[in-house]
């Protein structure tokens, strides 16, 4: 376990370092190109945006770039968009409606933004290789979560790491308690309060993993993926905050129950 451990709290806090360069990439974004990095369709930190600002030195330069060559630009590099004519031309309106900078601070902002460019890609590779690493130790480690659609070997590794013998634990209560996925003012998995937040306390590795895999869960299983739209809808306020985090606490009795009774999981019918 200890092995194990080691390689999924290194995985994240590389994780970290990364969400934290995205940030910082946004933010040259901004400085660069206003209006793109302010179009909500428009993702900040995705493949095709970096490969954007690194093909283009100035927003005038993307702003009247050739329609057809910018179109196959975006077709190659993001190799997911249905219509990629469209994009590039949702693209170009959102890069002209930008505030120009001095090209001076526009040197800067994209020598800043190639130093950003290459830590995110060095941080990716790195993850990759603590993946491979935890996905070795795992296979000799008797599990039976990787039976549940969506949570994967990592993220099984990550949170079997730090729970360690389930024997240990003498409740599914107890577990959450230590992930710290309980509520305040009385409040538990299924409290109703929206502005309520979960403690301070607890475990952050083994909250981070369980959080992770039930976002990945609830895109794969029908009845999580019920339980998190039912808990979406049922506030106007940090929708989707909230119904992880419930989301989180049920997974967590399965988790529970699971490990406990050394069977696989069974998904429900329909």
């Amino acid at each position: 376990y200890k092995a194990l451990q080691t390689l999924t709290r290194a995985r994240f806090y590389a994780v970290q370092d990364l969400t934290r360069e995205k940030q910082r990439f946004a933010n040259y974004l901004f400085l660069k190109c206003s209006g793109l990095a302010q179009d909500k369709d428009i993702a900040n930190s995705s493949a095709t945006t970096i490969a954007l600002m690194e093909r283009f030195e100035t927003v005038d330069e993307l702003a009247y770039a050739d329609l057809n060559e910018l179109t196959a630009f975006i077709d190659e590099k993001g190799r997911n968009f249905a219509d990629p004519a469209a994009k590039a031309k949702a693209i170009q309106t959102a890069t002209r409606n930008s505030y120009r900078l001095p090209i001076t601070v526009n040197n800067s902002v994209n020598q800043a933004m190639s130093v950003c460019i290459a830590t995110m890609r060095a941080l990716e590779k790195q993850i990759k290789v603590l993946d491979k690493q935890i996905e070795q130790i795992f296979a000799v480690i008797p599990n039976t979560l990787t039976s549940v659609p969506g949570i994967g070997k990592v993220y099984s590794a990550g949170i079997i790491a730090e729970i360690g013998d389930i024997n240990r634990f003498q409740s599914q209560a107890s577990v959450a308690k230590y992930a710290g996925l309980v509520w305040k003012q009385h409040q538990s998995g299924e409290f109703e309060a929206q502005n309520t937040r979960l403690i301070k306390s607890g475990n952050r590795f083994l909250r981070y993993y369980l959080l992770e895999a039930a976002n990945s869960v609830r895109r794969c299983d029908s009845e999580f993926k019920r339980y998190y739209d039912l808990k979406y809808k049922q506030v106007n306020k940090y929708q989707h905050k909230r119904a992880l985090a419930l989301t989180a606490r049920k997974l967590v009795r399965l988790v529970f129950r699971l490990l406990k009774e050394g069977r696989n999981y069974i998904p429900p019918k329909g």
